[in-house]
């Protein structure tokens, strides 16, 4: 029934290009439009995070793989947002064309620039003035893995070291039980919903993302424009945007501890001489698909 509706709309004569998103939307997309890439309807499909990658269970593989495999011989440009993903893509998929676009752009001046009193904001947030602030930013759900921070925190051993985490999701009470089983609640803020995440980002001191899995994560480009250390997890996505030596490989609370003792330390860590946060903003992001839908002669932009 989708697959009819969905090619009766794109029958309607209105369009030349049709550009789709996520795995069970995307599939029933392509495949409602094959016939009509017969009569120059170009289709597009961005993949925000293949769910079947290295270390995936094997039922992604087993499920997601096969469907992107048939769809993407009903695909003219196969777009994936970080590096795993596109040597994947070129490996095993068969698209018209595959290509890299590095996620959907991030507005850089905005978390740059932004000027703060980190003093009044701590005390609207609840915040101690002196406390060390890790800083996460994502829904509360098992994926996020905020629990392993809250577990750090017992290592750390400094009261000083506060946790700030930023969304809202199911698994809040869950996240809550925890810190207070180990008697670290009154150093966990849980702030829910926020519009002012870049002034929230100015006054914290670390901002930690241990995400079981990625596409690109938005969160950490943006505290990179706030100028923010960065550690998370050793995973897709992740990596292409911070050191390895900032990243926990495996998933476990003493590595988390050790690397932001490091960064308080101000241990000298290495960096990636050809990373440049500017090929993830708006501009360079938009240019890149400006320039993918010109190339298509029969799209009129």
């Amino acid at each position: 029934k989708v697959i009819k509706q969905i090619r009766k709309i794109v029958e309607s004569g209105q369009y030349e290009l049709v550009h789709c998103h996520t795995p069970i939307a995307a599939a029933v997309t392509r495949i409602a439009c094959r016939p009509l890439r017969k009569k120059g309807l170009k289709v597009f499909y961005t993949a925000h995070g293949f769910h079947f990658y290295k270390g995936a269970p094997l039922l992604n593989w087993l499920i997601y793989y096969p469907i992107e495999k048939i769809c993407a011989h009903c695909t003219d440009v196969l777009i994936t947002i970080n590096r795993e993903d596109y040597a994947l893509a070129q490996k095993k998929l068969k698209a018209g064309r595959i290509e890299y676009v590095p996620g959907v752009g991030i507005d850089i001046a905005k978390f740059r620039n932004t000027v703060v009193d980190r003093s009044a904001k701590r005390k609207e947030l609840g915040i101690p003035e002196d406390a060390i602030v890790l800083l996460s930013v994502g829904e509360l759900n098992k994926n996020k893995n905020h629990r392993v921070i809250v577990k750090t925190l017992t290592l750390l051993r400094d009261d000083t070291v506060h946790y700030a985490i930023v969304g809202e999701g199911a698994v809040k009470s869950e996240l809550l039980a925890l810190s207070r089983s180990l008697q670290v609640d009154d150093r966990v803020h849980f702030l829910g919903y926020r519009n002012d995440v870049n002034e929230i980002m100015k006054c914290a001191d670390i901002f930690v993302h241990p995400s079981l899995r990625e596409g690109l994560p938005v969160s950490v480009m943006e505290a990179l424009a706030s100028g923010l250390p960065v550690t998370g997890a050793s995973i897709r996505g992740v990596r292409d945007l911070v050191p390895s030596a900032l990243l926990a490989k495996r998933n476990i609370e003493s590595e988390y501890a050790d690397i932001i003792t490091d960064i308080l330390a101000g241990k000298n860590i290495p960096q990636n001489p050809e990373f440049d946060l500017n090929d993830f903003s708006y501009e360079t992001v938009n240019k890149k698909m400006l320039t993918l839908y010109s190339a298509l002669k029969s799209v009129s932009l």
